[in-house]
């Protein structure tokens, strides 16, 4: 459908729910094409291409609340699908917080492109897609005598996302995503230790189409030789694309569900230190061709550049208008968008060799987090650093403690922030860690 045509069918279908009994309405029409290859022993193991559109309605009926979502675009279909969901909404328990965004808070639709979406994406040749699965597989294939296996992985996808509503909004998003993925596994005596390297880009002339696979292929083979060491205090030094997994716990301790479910262990916190001095982090919607740049969220509502944390101290939560109202608090947004961190003056080189005696972390294996309390508990692989030297690797370890205590124990941060992810985190020293393991 041309947009012309999405804004008419949601229009349509608005109008006809406001008609059939719903006080409020938000529709939303999706879009996307995307295509995966996945390539092992040279040969394509899979082989995937899907188009899919459909229609969402947000329905608000006499205080109550119900979403619902359909393929089936033919208005014909369509009426008898949203009358038949307000009917079911009906028979919904009233919820008085429920309604659409305050108009006022909406984007006005006077945003510039930011660059989130290929527009040469149909004219890439598929053929070119399967070459570079091969290319990248080949990278690591026979390169040496113990690898057990080598697969390696193309994907893309273009997306729209079309939203209307019965109070005024209107706005589209568009995005497209490109990635190429190696991964090996090797002999390692006892063991087979595996590891994977991924690249990223919004537009396909910018992402890395070689030195995946040869890399996917070193990472794995240092870690031969894994094992335990002594349990203690170690400093903990994680790698770029590491470091969300201890991230994600704090970005959810902001999150508006988390704080009224009192599942969150920094409630009450904003304006409060509750990290170190060397966590700054903005929300910066903006950023031409970023990852997570968006001038809207999912709700229509108007986004902002934000301080989340300065030097430490929490500035933001990440608050929907639902979650507002049952707290007693202004909305600002449900979505985060492009993540960044302030830099130190270190890149992960330089902070190895910082290292008397630690753990470069490289990856997580399992393991939990208390979102009420902040306690933790996370496998991890890795390398022992002594001197500024990484002396063997690491595995069967684990880490434990509590998040507000660890991020207070921030020392340094890299200058390498993660190049494929809207979470650009950079790596991260943690002192006096506790490990556990012989």
């Amino acid at each position: 459908m041309t947009q012309e045509e999405k804004y008419s069918l949601a229009k349509w279908a608005m109008q006809h729910a406001l008609d059939s009994g719903a006080d409020q309405v938000s529709i939303i029409i999706s879009q996307s094409k995307s295509s995966n290859v996945d390539v092992r022993e040279q040969k394509i193991d899979t082989l995937k291409e899907a188009i899919e559109s459909n229609l969402s309605i947000r329905l608000y009926v006499d205080n109550k609340y119900s979403s619902h979502r359909t393929n089936r675009l033919e208005k014909t279909e369509l009426s008898r699908f949203i009358e038949q969901a307000i009917a079911a909404t009906n028979y919904l328990s009233p919820d008085p917080y429920r309604s659409l965004p305050d108009p006022n808070l909406y984007y006005q639709g006077d945003g510039e492109d930011l660059g989130t979406e290929d527009a040469s994406y149909d004219n890439i040749d598929p053929k070119n897609k399967v070459d570079l699965a091969f290319q990248i597989e080949k990278e690591a294939l026979n390169k040496d005598e113990r690898i057990i296996s080598v697969s390696a992985s193309y994907s893309d996808k273009t997306s729209s996302r079309l939203m209307v509503t019965s109070n005024g909004f209107e706005g589209e998003t568009k995005n497209s995503s490109f990635s190429l993925g190696a991964s090996v596994s090797v002999d390692g005596g006892d063991a087979r230790p595996s590891d994977a390297w991924r690249e990223r880009a919004i537009l396909f002339d910018q992402l890395q189409k070689s030195n995946i696979g040869s890399v996917a292929l070193d990472r794995v083979l240092k870690k031969i030789g894994q094992q335990k060491i002594s349990s203690g205090k170690y400093d903990m030094l994680v790698e770029n694309r590491a470091v969300g997994r201890l991230f994600h716990p704090l970005l959810s301790a902001l999150d508006g569900y988390n704080i009224q479910q009192k599942n969150s262990f920094l409630i009450d916190k904003v304006g409060e230190k509750v990290a170190s001095e060397k966590l700054t982090l903005t929300d910066d919607p903006f950023i031409q061709g970023g990852l997570g740049s968006q001038l809207f969220d999912s709700e229509g509502l108007a986004l902002k550049k934000r301080e989340v944390f300065e030097h430490g101290v929490l500035g933001t939560y990440y608050i929907d208008t639902y979650y507002a109202k049952k707290l007693e608090m202004e909305p600002t947004t449900g979505d985060s968008s492009n993540l960044i961190f302030e830099s130190g003056d270190k890149d992960l080189q330089a902070l190895v060799k910082s290292m008397k005696k630690g753990i470069l972390v490289t990856g997580f294996n399992g393991g939990n987090t208390n979102g009420s309390t902040g306690d933790f508990s996370y496998g991890i692989d890795g390398f022992l650093v002594e001197d500024g030297e990484i002396i063997k690797p690491v595995s069967e370890m684990n880490i434990s403690g509590n998040m507000k205590e660890l991020w207070m124990n921030l020392a340094e941060v890299g200058t390498d922030p993660n190049p494929i992810s809207s979470w650009q985190t950079p790596s991260m020293l943690f002192k006096g860690v506790d490990f556990s393991g012989s």
